[in-house]
């Protein structure tokens, strides 16, 4: 059963799946992030129903090309413009039905009561859900999950990036919903046995099932931070950092500004959201953990005290985050090509800035939560093709040690969802590590 799901009756549910709805609505018809909208949806609920209404969400979301092809083979024309809570009431029937492991009488019953007095979109949903009842399993058969589930855009550029066999490994990995990773100050062997979680071969623990994240030990003594363990690898790239001058421009929330501090750094972390920056303050006062915070766009990030560049920067450039699927299924209906597109115009002018704050010796670290290639090689070869400064320093199978799938052929890290697959899985990252000479 998906986490936060349960076989409830249509009534102990019901303000969950309300909730569930309006961020559905928030998502698909607003277009506004799930994260983003999470707070205020889940304001009014409690314990398991706020658990409860993410899940149907995210599961909506991650099964919401095969939501809808069930809905349409059951529907003998389209609905409406102006029947969208049907449709959602639907889409949150189907989920509970078909993927959730919600007894099907709740399923239905609730999914009904969702479209409130309307009384034929009331048969209408009761009609669908009952046929799916009945007809669902054999059609879900009979779906091809990973393509269903992806859009073409994506589908086609991965593809063309990593060809159709790994394109689809890819998207099967999206299919399932991603285990809890952390980063700890210290001590990785003593917390991954207080947590029961695995000890992955870069330090990172993984737990594949967890409730209330504040509640788990460690949280409150700031011993971990959440960080999928592809995240954390950028941080690596810089090898020893102790005593060393480090800025981390785009550094909120900040779990590699932590990464980076814990290391031994003096880290200087550049934020140009006043919101992102009160999180990243709170996370590393938690953490026990200090750096110098600087509300400011990293396009024009300070210079050390003397001068003469800082020893590292790394650049975690705002991306498609198409490589955060498994965690965040609402990019995937969220962005279009064009997005990417405009985002590479900004990667470049923050890549030329970053540059600028490097020592000569110095290192310069570029990093994308992204699968797309125009956001991450595309972008580090149009910069190495203009600053002659700057050459890749090439990254080896020996510094990830249990990841060298990760490594490319030139030398960059390119994580894909499907790798380590036996483990769980990991997030697509890019990162590319560059020496200044």
């Amino acid at each position: 059963m998906t986490a936060g799901a349960r076989s409830a009756d249509n009534s102990t549910g019901q303000p969950a799946r309300e909730a569930a709805l309006q961020l559905l609505k928030a998502v698909l018809d607003r277009r506004q992030p799930l994260d983003e909208s999470l707070e205020q949806g889940l304001s009014g609920l409690e314990g398991p129903d706020r658990g409860f209404a993410r899940a149907i969400a995210t599961t909506v979301l991650r099964r919401l090309g095969q939501i809808d092809a069930l809905l349409a083979h059951c529907l003998d024309r389209p609905l409406a413009d102006n029947a969208a809570r049907a449709r959602n009431a639907l889409r949150i029937g189907i989920a509970e039905l078909m993927f959730m492991n919600v007894a099907a009488y709740a399923a239905v019953n609730s999914a009904v009561e969702l479209c409130g007095r309307e009384a034929g979109q009331r048969r209408l949903v009761n009609a669908v859900l009952r046929r799916l009842g009945r007809e669902g399993a054999a059609l879900l058969a009979a779906q091809d999950a990973a393509r269903l589930n992806t859009p073409e855009w994506l589908w086609q550029s991965w593809s063309d990036s990593y060809g159709e066999a790994t394109a689809r490994a890819i998207a099967e990995a999206h299919l399932t919903r991603a285990p809890l990773d952390l980063s700890v100050k210290a001590e990785p062997g003593h917390w991954a046995e207080r947590l029961g979680a695995t000890l992955l071969a870069n330090g990172s623990l993984r737990l594949a099932e967890f409730g209330q994240v504040t509640a788990l030990p460690g949280f409150e003594e700031g011993a971990w931070w959440v960080q999928d363990a592809a995240a954390a690898l950028p941080v690596t790239l810089f090898g020893n950092v102790r005593d060393q001058r480090i800025l981390d421009l785009c550094a909120a929330p900040g779990g590699k500004t932590a990464l980076i501090a814990a290391r031994g750094a003096r880290v200087t972390a550049v934020e140009r959201n006043a919101n992102r920056i009160r999180r990243l303050n709170e996370n590393l006062a938690r953490l026990g953990l200090t750096a110098e915070i600087v509300h400011g766009d990293a396009a024009a990030a300070p210079e050390t005290g003397n001068g003469d560049g800082f020893d590292g920067v790394l650049l975690d450039a705002p991306c498609s985050s198409t490589g955060t699927l498994r965690r965040h299924p609402d990019v995937a209906w969220l962005k279009r090509p064009e997005d990417v597109e405009k985002l590479a115009g900004a990667q470049d002018r923050l890549l030329r800035a970053a540059a600028e704050r490097v020592r000569p010796g110095g290192l310069l670290v570029y990093c994308v939560c992204s699968l797309q290639r125009r956001e991450g090689e595309d972008r580090v070869a149009a910069f190495l093709a203009a600053d002659p400064r700057y050459r890749r320093e090439p990254i080896t199978a020996g510094e990830l040690p249990g990841m060298a799938e990760t490594v490319t052929a030139d030398g960059d890290l390119r994580s894909l969802p499907c790798h380590l697959g036996a483990e769980g899985g990991i997030d697509g990252f890019y990162a590319a590590r560059l020496r200044r000479l």
